[in-house]
């Protein structure tokens, strides 16, 4: 398989393929990750760059550079997963991580752990507890 890179990427696809599965797909996800954040930073500088009257180069700037980062990092996911699909695994879009489920489970994760809950059980609740005593 022979592909010819848009951007300039720290390794082709003939080394991807070389790479161990688990290595591959952490880098995909450490990617998704990045990218994601990236999105969230374009969204921001874009309200930025709408809302001004006069417009800041600097963002202009980042806003161009942020964009040119992100079809990179998306690119080299594309390498990632042909190395993928030419090792034999194919994954469908059910594993890929979406910003939707980092949030949610980002949420979950940094909540501070207050412990299980405990309540009184009734009379009724200790015999389907416990069994009938007979």
């Amino acid at each position: 398989m022979e592909y010819t890179p848009r951007f300039v990427q720290p390794f082709s696809l003939a080394e991807a393929i070389n790479l161990d599965v688990t290595v591959i797909t952490e880098e995909i996800a450490r990617l998704q990750n990045s990218l994601m954040h990236l999105k969230e930073t374009q969204r921001i500088l874009q309200a930025d760059l709408g809302e001004s009257e006069e417009v800041d180069p600097e963002v202009v700037k980042a806003f161009e550079e942020n964009k040119l980062v992100i079809d990179s990092q998306e690119e080299r996911i594309s390498i990632l997963n042909m190395a993928l699909i030419e090792k034999g695994i194919v994954f469908s879009s059910h594993y890929e991580i979406t910003p939707q489920s980092l949030r949610s489970a980002g949420s979950s994760l940094n909540r501070p752990f207050t412990g299980p809950e405990t309540r009184e059980m009734t009379s009724s609740e200790e015999t389907e507890e416990n069994g009938v005593y007979l």
